[in-house]
């Protein structure tokens, strides 16, 4: 499930694609099917291994252009390890809400995009957000969880306040707010709730087989239930900004693409 959109977002051949906070890797896979040159980063050694295999996994299966490089790099938001304007795009699908200092990672993000380069932000929409928090307190008090609940324009304006400038947005998964209210009112941790498991099951369907009937929906709802907010934006080509000593690709990007066999020039 993408909350990117990559018709608003386009990833190529020959592009240097950051997925800050990659988790799982889900719009990481998506780059690199794309045949961008992609770094998965994330505080977690798990999630990081988890993806450096299935980026392997993609290049022996045939699923990437020959071209592409992919790789994971266990690494800290408010420090990462490459030098600046090292990448044209950079996603950062639902990590802000997760970060106590976003200004500082925000800053991060807008160094190590190139002048021009363009960014992609994800976080959880406001009013979903909201009831969640009012449902259950297990939801954000959870370790790692979240630690702030975003207004748009809040949001917006911390952005801008980096240094990007704003180009477009819109709401996401609409149908996937009711179930994570239903997690709240029978417990979040409860996989085995009957009424959950049976949501869920619509949502993979949904998923997999994207009916026009669901699809319209969701389409319909997304403005007032979307459970995720998007923006796009793009850094100025005349910003100015500190030069920062931190490794650049030749360090942190080789060790990345390392893992899936494919060189660094």
């Amino acid at each position: 499930m993408l909350t990117v959109d990559f018709d608003r977002f386009p990833v190529g051949p020959g592009d240097r694609v950051l997925d800050l906070g990659c988790g799982g890797g889900r719009h990481a896979f998506e780059a690199y099917r794309r045949g961008a040159d992609v770094v998965g980063l994330d505080y977690s050694f798990d999630d990081v291994a988890g993806v450096a295999r299935m980026f392997g996994a993609m290049a022996l299966e045939g699923q990437v252009p020959a071209s592409g490089r992919a790789g994971g790099v266990r690494g800290d938001a408010f420090g990462l390890p490459f030098a600046d304007g090292t990448f044209d795009r950079v996603i950062a699908s639902e990590i802000l809400e997760h970060l106590p200092a976003d200004e500082k990672a925000m800053a991060e993000l807008v160094r190590v995009l190139r002048p021009g380069g363009l960014a992609a932000v994800t976080v959880p929409a406001w009013l979903p957000e909201r009831l969640c928090w009012a449902l259950s307190s297990g939801y954000h008090t959870v370790e790692g969880g979240h630690v702030r609940i975003y207004r748009r324009d809040e949001l917006l304006g911390r952005l801008t306040a980096a240094g990007l400038e704003y180009l477009g947005g819109h709401s996401a998964h609409a149908l996937h707010a009711p179930y994570w209210w239903l997690r709240c009112l029978v417990g979040v941790h409860d996989d085995n709730h009957p009424a959950t498991k049976l949501y869920h099951r619509m949502l993979v369907w949904d998923m997999m087989k994207r009916p026009r009937t669901t699809r319209w929906t969701e389409q319909l709802l997304n403005p007032v239930l979307g459970k995720s907010v998007v923006f796009y934006l793009r850094k100025p080509l005349d910003v100015r900004q500190p030069t920062v000593a931190v490794p650049g690709p030749a360090t942190a990007q080789r060790e990345a693409f390392a893992e899936t066999g494919h060189g660094v020039d």
